[in-house]
């Protein structure tokens, strides 16, 4: 699996309501990319003050790099990426994509009291 992780520094001149349109045209992309989970989008709600100015951010897991790999060059995608280029803080200088790869075969964290993560 890929969870593919975005975040994001909007204008400060974009309202909720084009914020919610463009996580609309991401979930779409659900119904014509096969392998595409839910869209999972909101404000940055930590506490920590590492979020580097960035505001908001949503997660996208993929049931493998193909399905992720479609996504990113899918016309749809090209076009709700721009749309939400357009409305950052400085275009792309805004946006942080970071993916990760989610095999349990290879990597199980495990916490505990006295455990730190260790490999299975």
């Amino acid at each position: 699996m890929i969870r593919h992780c975005v975040f994001v520094r909007f204008r400060d001149d974009v309202p909720a309501t084009e914020r919610a349109a463009i996580h609309a045209d991401l979930e779409a992309l659900r119904s014509v990319i096969d392998g595409m989970g839910k869209v999972h989008f909101s404000a940055n709600v930590s506490p920590e003050p590492f979020a580097r100015g960035l505001t908001h951010g949503f997660t996208i897991d993929f049931r493998d790099d193909a399905a992720r790999d479609a996504y990113l060059v899918h016309e749809a995608h090209q076009r709700a990426g721009a749309r939400l280029v357009a409305a950052l803080d400085g275009g792309t200088d805004g946006l942080m994509v970071f993916d990760l790869e989610h095999d349990p075969e290879k990597w199980e964290p495990v916490f505990g009291k006295d455990h730190a993560p260790t490999k299975s």
